[in-house]
């Protein structure tokens, strides 16, 4: 996809190594625009996560650069994304209400009253502590935080996985209905049939270089199957 004024990631050249042998991301060129829902998709050490901890600020790239709404990567751009990382982070002693006060002293953009409604939703207890709640709710809890921000990028990493069909279809709602729909929001899933009903577009990685970028619906249209289908073909064994 060709670059234009609604591009707000601009990923030019980037290339990450953990050995100095092999790149996890390998010379990614890549844009992302507001306004769309985009899947991260690829097998397991395709360079999803490095990516995504580079887009945060987590992890530098050995070369190339990532550019959110024209920055580079760092304290402002975090200011304007709001990420779900694959694992939970989240102290187990706070209490659920101690976390939305970390949050709202934290980011300016986060809503209490949003969290506040949510929880209520789950029934879950904001007196509760972390480690009071089941491994899947201390997950939804921490889905609530980051979508209870008014962001410019939302980036979920595998905010489905580990948790059952009912669970997986409440957090979906919750992702689709608490979004600002002016922003951008980058999915990375193995669980392509879940998801793929919300998706704008697919990234698909391969040993961290992009192996195509492409809306839904022209996946749809011009091979004539579901994105998961056409994944299974493209990345079969």
């Amino acid at each position: 996809m060709r670059m234009n004024m609604n591009d707000f990631v601009e990923i030019t050249n980037l290339s990450k190594s953990y050995d100095g042998k092999r790149n996890a991301v390998d010379n990614l060129t890549l844009t992302l625009q507001k306004g769309r829902i985009i899947g991260l998709l690829g097998p397991n050490g395709s360079g999803k996560t490095t990516l995504i901890k580079m887009m945060n600020g987590l992890l530098w790239p050995d070369r190339g650069e990532i550019r959110i709404g024209g920055q580079s990567v760092g304290i402002d751009t975090k200011a304007r994304v709001s990420y779900l990382p694959d694992r939970t982070y989240l102290a187990g002693g706070l209490r659920v209400s101690e976390t939305l006060e970390f949050f709202r002293d934290f980011y300016e953009d986060f809503s209490v009253q949003k969290a506040q409604d949510m929880l209520e939703s789950l029934h879950i207890d904001p007196l509760m502590k972390m480690n009071q709640l089941s491994k899947g709710m201390r997950e939804k809890v921490q889905l609530i935080l980051v979508m209870s921000r008014s962001a410019d990028l939302y980036i979920l990493d595998e905010p489905i996985a580990g948790v059952d069909p009912a669970a997986r279809d409440y957090i979906l709602r919750t992702i689709i209905n608490n979004y600002n729909p002016e922003s951008a929001l980058l999915i990375s899933t193995h669980l392509i049939s879940d998801i793929e009903k919300v998706l704008d577009e697919v990234v698909f990685l391969r040993e961290g270089r992009m192996v195509l970028h492409s809306s839904t619906d022209d996946i749809r249209g011009e091979f004539g199957k579901s994105v998961d289908d056409y994944f299974r073909e493209v990345f079969a064994c």
